[in-house]
């Protein structure tokens, strides 16, 4: 049955400022994840090495993502938005100094590739902040019945975003070089701002003196271990993703296996996002209405098997095609996802169980690029796609025999 609730949610225009600040700061996000990858292949020729990004932006955030969750529960939350969007515009701005004046201070390939990782450590310190802070603002900035509508939208969104930002990441690294494409990301993040300030202030429910920090934190963690079927959706998630993290190694395929040039690897980063832009647009109008935890399940396996097809494909068609359906298989799990979490979390605690959440999302995709790459440098690049694809359709396998709460959630 097609519903039009998500063109009323349209018409609240802080859900609109909240989007567009989203949309435009994901484009940015996603042209540096495209041109990190490709310049530090290029500096190294070593899949590894791709490897350590993620792995380099996952140990800060981790690390510091309950604590941020109690921050965000305890504070104005657009303000800590607006902070940490202008954090990043900084961070950024160092990665500018090799870019532009590599020749002047003669750094070697290896030195801007430490320098790299160092930039990278710190911008994960402002994620474990920043991912948190949209969602948990999203259930006051929209009603409580269309809140699921609202976080369709918002996924179609960010998938909107993440393919242009892709794409055009490759197309500005080869049109414009690595220097020029960076300042379009700052760029990117500044304009991103401007919608964030026409937010509404959100305060806390709180008062600072009254909450023990350990405790808080704590609160936040216990509630997901029991609630079961939030626990067994970001589970399977972290896990799946964890070991499916074929994207990571996208630019060794387009450079060595593909033979293929930075705007053929803007492509394929898409390529994911692009069948999830797709399905999600599809949900938005023809919503899940029964079966969503067996419905997951199967998009988990789906997508481990999409990942082994891409890892032993040697045609770039091919391998487009398999990425575009691992994504609309991806998309499909993100909105079931997402909705649970939304729906069993009480306000008081959103921040807090958004961040230990976020703890899960980041454990598996940036984690997963590090296993990406350390698999690919133990058993190669071929033979480690392959593998983590088929780790995936097991994991999915065990959640499902092992979780029947989660196995019979319906929405």
């Amino acid at each position: 049955m097609i519903s039009l609730t998500p063109l009323k949610t349209l018409q609240n225009v802080e859900f609109r400022n909240l989007l567009t600040g989203r949309f435009f700061i994901v484009i940015a996000f996603r042209m540096l994840a495209t041109l990190l990858g490709w310049w530090v292949y290029q500096l190294t020729k070593d899949p590894f090495s791709i490897g350590l990004i993620g792995l380099s932006e996952v140990i800060p955030a981790v690390s510091c993502a309950l604590y941020a969750g109690h921050v965000i529960d305890m504070n104005e939350k657009k303000r800590l938005l607006l902070i940490c969007n202008y954090t990043y515009v900084i961070l950024i701005g160092l990665l500018l100094i090799p870019a532009f004046y590599n020749v002047e201070l003669h750094f070697t390939g290896h030195e801007i590739t430490y320098y790299i990782y160092g930039v990278i450590f710190l911008t994960g310190i402002a994620r474990a902040f920043l991912g948190p802070i949209a969602p948990a603002m999203l259930p006051k900035i929209v009603k409580k019945e269309n809140l699921s509508n609202a976080i369709t939208l918002n996924q179609a969104v960010f998938l909107i975003s993440s393919v242009s930002g892709h794409a055009l990441g490759g197309f500005l690294i080869e049109g414009f070089g690595i220097k020029w494409t960076l300042v379009a990301v700052i760029v990117l993040i500044i304009i991103a701002s401007l919608f964030f300030w026409q937010l509404n202030k959100q305060h806390s429910e709180y008062k600072k003196e009254s909450v023990n920090v350990v405790e808080s934190m704590r609160e936040g963690v216990s509630y997901i271990f029991k609630t079961k079927e939030i626990l067994g959706a970001l589970c399977l998630d972290m896990f799946a993703v964890l070991f499916g993290g074929a994207v990571a190694m996208i630019p060794v395929y387009a450079t060595d296996i593909l033979k293929t040039g930075a705007d053929g690897l803007g492509l394929l980063n898409a390529a994911s996002d692009i069948g999830s832009m797709c399905i999600i647009t599809i949900l938005s109008i023809i919503p899940l209405r029964k079966n969503q935890g067996k419905i997951l399940l199967v998009a988990v396996a789906g997508f481990g098997i999409c990942i082994i097809g891409f890892g032993l494909s040697h045609l770039y068609w091919l391998s487009f095609m398999f990425l575009v359906l691992s994504g609309m298989l991806d998309g499909i799990s993100v909105v079931i996802r997402g909705t649970i979490v939304q729906l069993k979390t009480p306000d008081h605690i959103r921040g807090r169980v958004l961040s230990a959440n976020s703890i899960f999302i980041m454990s598996s995709n940036e984690m997963g690029q590090f296993e990406s790459g350390l698999a690919a440098k133990l058993m190669g690049v071929v033979r480690s796609v392959v593998f983590g694809g088929s780790m995936t359709v097991l994991i999915a396998l065990i959640v499902g025999s092992t979780n029947p709460k989660l196995r019979k959630m319906q929405y």
